[in-house]
């Protein structure tokens, strides 16, 4: 989550005020007639009720969309291939605001409803379970901001030369349609019109582009699933900068030359040297390619960098600079840990920061000469890591407190001093292969822990991961 991965923010993020009256319905079961039972508004995630839907499962998203940055406004359609996990005779998208013109369900007009943001779709005919299908929403409007109750922001931030879109936890909704869960991966393709001279950069690889009648199209192809909330398109000016790591991965970088301070350009020449250091540790490289946007917005608007996937956002303001190492370092390493591996639940979010904070205390320790030790005694000794256990936030306000950062570090830096270097190395690189663009819980990482050891390692996760006293020494 975007508050710790920066330490740029101290407030804890929590749910939009949009979603804040939500109930979590479940999936309505078959009363014995002939008329299929509904999918949920609601994945059934307990911090998140309302985000996400229950009974299909998203295998792509083509998004072709259109802005216009003077008036704002954003047109195009959404097609949403799925299968059904159950009989539908409708189903629930996720869309904060924006007008729907129209809803297909398989080329036949559906009828849809429209309740907060909740779209619900009623397909002409009846879906079976096992079916796939597409679903075409034509929307327009002007995207807005999904103000969080702490006063921060997601969904679709408006530039003075464009637009930057940042999606976690609920903000993707804010410009597409969809089953915004991290529990449900799919591949992308976007497409971004935008006037000739601006530039239009999403995540995956640029497939192509095209200009005609003074506006270029940028075709981003995405092959590798992602959750909803790590989607990103940044459209503005940018210096695009393409090249490789020595190790052979290749970078796409795009910086708006506003945000392009001394501190930022010498951070992002660090970018080749830190993909490779982390893919010595972690394993190859999840993504067809790496890279950064540094967008420049207004003072204030965001103040966190998000690990958008296989290219993290860092936007600046012009207030310090864009992005520094550890941040760089922090943001990549959730390529393998948030972004392939991705949490089944919210209340798993530890598994990414906790991974990425002691991926930072690593560099520190090699490149800085920082020891883990100091790093961890650190976090170990502020009273804030230890308002609740970092496995169990109590409610959305805590999804991205301090606890799910230092304290999720620190888990990991006990489990390192009770396996030993050798069976450690083996947690960082198999963890990520064995869940490789999947998701995985908090139970499926203790379990893979102890297929590791002979040693039993439950006291151990009973007193950092699960535990409410603060044990008295590291």
């Amino acid at each position: 989550m975007p508050l710790r991965r920066t330490a740029q923010r101290a407030a804890p993020r929590l749910l939009p005020a949009c979603l804040a009256g939500a109930v979590l319905a479940g999936l309505l079961s078959c009363s014995g007639g002939s008329t299929p039972p509904a999918g949920a508004p609601g994945a059934g995630d307990r911090l998140f009720p309302a985000a996400g839907n229950g009974g299909y499962d998203v295998t792509h998203y083509g998004l072709d969309l259109s802005y216009d940055p003077v008036s704002g406004r954003l047109a195009g359609t959404a097609a949403i291939t799925a299968t059904a996990e159950a009989d539908l005779s409708r189903f629930n998208l996720d869309l904060a605001g924006l007008t729907v013109s129209r809803v297909g369900v398989d080329g036949r007009t559906a009828r849809v409803a429209r309740s907060g943001t909740e779209l619900t779709v009623r397909p002409a005919r009846a879906l079976r379970r096992g079916a796939r299908f597409e679903t075409t929403v034509a929307y327009a409007g002007v995207p807005r901001l999904l103000t969080d109750p702490d006063g921060s922001h997601e969904g679709w931030f408006r530039t003075d030369d464009g637009a930057l879109a940042l999606g976690e936890p609920v903000g993707s909704m804010a410009w597409f349609p969809g089953n915004d869960h991290p529990s449900d991966k799919a591949s992308f393709d976007l497409t971004m019109s935008v006037p000739a001279g601006l530039t239009a950069v999403s995540n995956g690889d640029l497939a192509g582009t095209r200009t005609a009648a003074g506006r270029t199209a940028f075709h981003w192809h995405s092959t590798a699933p992602m959750a909803t909330y790590l989607a990103t398109v940044g459209i503005g000016h940018y210096t695009v900068t393409r090249s490789r790591t020595p190790g052979g991965v290749p970078l796409y970088v795009a910086v708006d030359p506003r945000s392009d301070d001394a501190q930022t350009a010498a951070a992002l020449r660090r970018l080749p040297d830190i993909v490779d250091w982390e893919s010595g540790l972690f394993g190859r490289y999840p993504f067809g390619s790496a890279g950064a946007v540094v967008d420049h917005l207004p003072a204030g608007r965001v103040g966190y960098a998000l690990e958008t996937q296989n290219r993290p956002v860092f936007p600046g303001d012009g207030d310090g600079p864009a992005v520094d190492v550890p941040t760089l370092v922090h943001e990549l390493s959730h390529q393998w840990f948030g972004d392939s591996v991705t949490p089944s639940s919210w209340q798993d979010m530890w598994l990414n920061e906790g991974f990425a904070t002691y991926a930072t205390w690593m560099w520190q320790e090699q490149q800085d000469g920082v020891p883990l030790s100091r790093s961890a005694a650190t976090a170990f000794a502020d009273p804030a890591a230890w308002a609740f256990p970092p496995a169990r936030p109590p409610t959305a306000a805590d999804v991205s407190a301090q606890p799910v950062y230092d304290r999720g570090a620190l888990v990991l830096y006990e489990l390192h001093k009770a396996l030993g270097d050798t069976a450690f190395a083996k947690l960082l690189r198999g963890w990520p292969a064995a869940h490789s663009h999947a998701n995985a819980s908090t139970a499926d990482f203790t379990a893979y822990c102890a297929g590791l050891t002979s040693r039993d390692l439950a006291p151990l996760f009973a007193t950092w991961l699960y535990g409410t006293a603060k044990p008295a020494r590291l």
